[in-house]
């Protein structure tokens, strides 16, 4: 019987031969066998979601998600026995801390006010921006500068190391007239000091006025010289009362208060300030009767 002859392999039957070998030959390789299937088309990748908004690294935001770390080097250093401190909020405001750390705003009012929340407020009702009829409720200690009858507010509050008292002066009515006992002028006795503020004065003071208000080392004086008392007038309440230290407040622009710094220049120093915060004691009071210019809102 003649030999079959070989059947020679078709290309195809070669090639299906060997796409049977590629599995064998990638197992030995180690390769995946996914590795090899065709890759299919992928469907866009979804947006990506939108970044929250990072307010923790915005100037003058605070995050909302995690609390403010203040370092302990601007942590406000404690107060020695005779001291105070005093800080202008702007207006007619002033927070001032004593070294049992109490403190007292004045003429408290829901514009302008300071961030803390005050043990003590003191009040005038010239305007809106010099009281408020609705304040935090944590607040110890509320003192109207007015009183509803008619009579002097007559305030005479202590708190810890904190002593407020006050003494009546007049305003001028929404009809030309005057208020009799309508404000008051607030003297705050903390650490060593005695500190007064004149509120919204619409006048200059009487003797039994002034022998009221007694010694005091530090004034927190108006010095618009038009809403309040004109400058002249205001200059006279200052040598009446004699205190070292003056710190002006209730101005509206700079031209004001270089209108009131220009007229008492020839006879105060005058010392602007690069921070609204200063720490007062006796032993820093200066020699010659001084006005400083607190930088405020």
């Amino acid at each position: 019987m003649p030999a079959t002859p070989a059947r020679r392999a078709t290309p195809v039957r070669s090639l299906a031969r060997f796409a049977a070998l590629v599995p064998l030959l990638i197992l030995g390789l180690g390769l995946p066998l996914a590795a090899m299937r065709p890759a299919l088309a992928q469907p866009a990748a979804p947006a990506a979601p939108a970044a929250p908004e990072r307010l923790d690294t915005c100037p003058g935001l605070v995050s909302r998600t995690s609390p403010r770390i203040v370092p302990a080097a601007f942590l406000p250093a404690a107060l020695a026995p005779d001291q105070a401190r005093v800080t202008y909020i702007g207006h007619s405001t002033f927070l001032i801390e004593s070294p049992r750390q109490v403190r007292v705003a004045t003429d408290y009012n829901d514009y302008v006010k300071p961030t803390v929340v005050p043990d003590i407020a003191t009040m005038n009702r010239a305007h809106s921006t010099h009281y408020t009829l609705s304040p935090d409720p944590g607040i110890r200690h509320v003192l109207h500068g007015w009183r509803d009858d008619g009579k002097p507010a007559g305030h005479d509050v202590s708190y810890q190391d904190v002593h407020v008292r006050s003494i009546a002066t007049n305003i001028r009515d929404w009809a030309g007239g005057t208020a009799r006992h309508g404000n008051s002028i607030f003297v705050i006795e903390v650490g060593t000091l005695c500190i007064a503020h004149l509120g919204h004065l619409h006048h200059t003071l009487t003797p039994q006025q002034v022998s009221e208000i007694g010694r005091v080392d530090v004034v927190l004086v108006p010095v618009d010289g038009s809403y309040t008392l004109d400058l002249d007038g205001m200059v006279e309440v200052l040598q009446a009362l004699k205190a070292p230290l003056m710190i002006p407040m209730h101005y509206f622009s700079r031209y004001t208060l270089d209108r009131f710094l220009e007229r008492v220049k020839a006879d105060y120093e005058i010392e602007l300030a690069e921070t609204p915060t200063v720490v007062l004691s006796k032993t820093t009071l200066p020699a010659k009767p001084k006005f400083l210019v607190l930088p405020g809102r």
